[in-house]
């Protein structure tokens, strides 16, 4: 009796087996048992089973793989029109567009506050005010002068007087209208009021405190001028204050749509280039970058400030491009081609092609759509007349050997068709 066995390193063909001499085995005498202890031999015999699933789970996807690919039919697509965009990224943030930094226009002492960090305002509302008895005062005196000035002119001219005069009195009015301008103007600018619709970020004064020029440098406690504001972060409309590479501003320009991506937002959130900086900045790595500023369209009430936002800047649009998927396409000797199918028929033809836009490239000339394109395909086969293109093999035509590599010699063999 002979065991036959497959050789390691081949001689004879693929897949041939070589005769070996068998191995002679020491039977143990008659009348004696060879027993294993319990545990090895519930250890062997697991070995075992294991050994056995994984030899017929391994064949049965083996010749699934194998029957399904050949059965599997040519891969194709369809050459078509689309709308292609060529666009420039930016990262940024949202920041509110309108801010406001209020301010007392006239020198007095805080007597009321009337708001605190995150309350909601409307324009016109009273914030704060201050004292303004003696701005009423100067309001007064300049009234009574204007209405003299106005009575010597109303005088002098019921008179007769030169026209020196008249003109005199006439530029009296004007300074003494003037003044008293001022005074009123004065007078409503002690009740601090908010220039826009938002929320106050910060109140910079309290009760008691001096504002305006009027009080002394050396001025101390509650005797010394404050400049500080009352802040206001106008809500609903933003903009995105972001970066482009250097490479990328010359492409930028006012006007430019943008489609934004917002932290927390899961609708897209539209806009368009509002102004592109001419100043370099260097980013975190030390890159040359260039700020741009999007104005985010519409009033928005599900953003926020500070919030991160990646801007997707349309730079170029076109409409009816005929594109072809790019792996559809070859390159022999600088000449590109393409296979088109009709029914059972595969005619190479030669393509012009134009710019690519993702996995997709514009065909100039050559294809016309609806045309059906072949497309690159990995088979599996049996490997009895060697790899083909685009076809993946098992040498010798059978079953892989079983290792942790896919059988070292003995394994797979990738050919991708370009």
């Amino acid at each position: 009796m002979h065991r036959w066995a497959r050789a390691g390193p081949q001689t004879g063909p693929p897949g041939s087996l070589s005769r070996v001499r068998p191995v002679p085995h020491r039977q143990p005498s008659r009348g004696t048992t060879v027993r294993l202890p319990a545990r090895r031999r519930s250890r062997v015999l697991l070995a075992g089973a294991l050994v056995v699933l994984v030899a017929v789970a391994s064949t049965g996807t083996w010749l699934l793989v194998r029957d399904s690919s050949e059965a599997a039919d040519r891969s194709t697509a369809t050459v078509t029109t689309q709308t292609v965009r060529e666009t420039v990224t930016a990262d940024g943030a949202l920041a509110a567009r309108t801010t406001s930094d209020e301010a007392f226009a006239v020198s007095g002492t805080v007597t009321r506050v009337a708001v605190v960090e995150g309350d909601k305002v409307a324009k016109g509302d009273v914030l704060a005010a201050v004292d303004d008895e003696g701005l009423v005062a100067q309001r007064t005196a300049a009234k009574s002068s204007l209405d003299a000035a106005e009575s010597q002119l109303d005088e002098d001219q019921d008179n007769g007087a030169s026209d020196v005069q008249v003109a005199a009195d006439k530029t009296a009015v004007v300074s003494a209208q003037a003044t008293y301008d001022d005074a009123r103007q004065a007078v409503e600018d002690a009740t601090l009021r908010a220039s826009i619709a938002g929320t106050v970020t910060s109140v910079g004064i309290e009760r008691g405190d001096t504002v305006g020029s009027t009080a002394s440098p050396d001025a101390t406690g509650d005797d010394a001028a404050t400049t500080a504001t009352i802040s206001i972060l106008a809500t609903g409309r933003y903009d995105v204050v972001a970066t482009v590479a250097a490479d990328d501003v010359d492409r930028l320009k006012k006007g430019l749509q943008v489609e934004i991506a917002v932290t927390g937002v899961t609708e897209t959130v539209y806009g368009t280039v509002s102004e592109v900086g001419l100043v370099a900045q260097a980013n975190d790595s030390g890159a040359a970058v260039f700020p741009v500023t999007i104005e985010v369209t519409g009033r928005r009430k599900d953003l926020f400030a500070g919030v991160s936002a990646t801007a997707t800047i349309v730079v170029k649009q076109r409409d009816g491009v005929l594109t072809v998927p790019s792996g559809a396409l070859t390159t022999e000797d600088g000449t590109t081609y393409a296979t088109v199918v009709d029914g059972d028929e595969e005619t190479k033809v030669e393509v012009e092609i134009g710019e690519a836009y993702g996995m997709d490239t514009e065909v100039l000339a050559g294809l016309e759509e609806g045309d059906t394109v072949l497309l690159p395909t990995l088979r599996l086969t049996d490997g009895g007349d060697g790899p083909q293109d685009g076809e993946l093999t098992f040498p010798g035509g059978d079953m892989p050997q079983f290792g942790t590599n896919g059988g070292g010699p003995g394994g797979p063999t990738v050919v991708e068709k370009p």
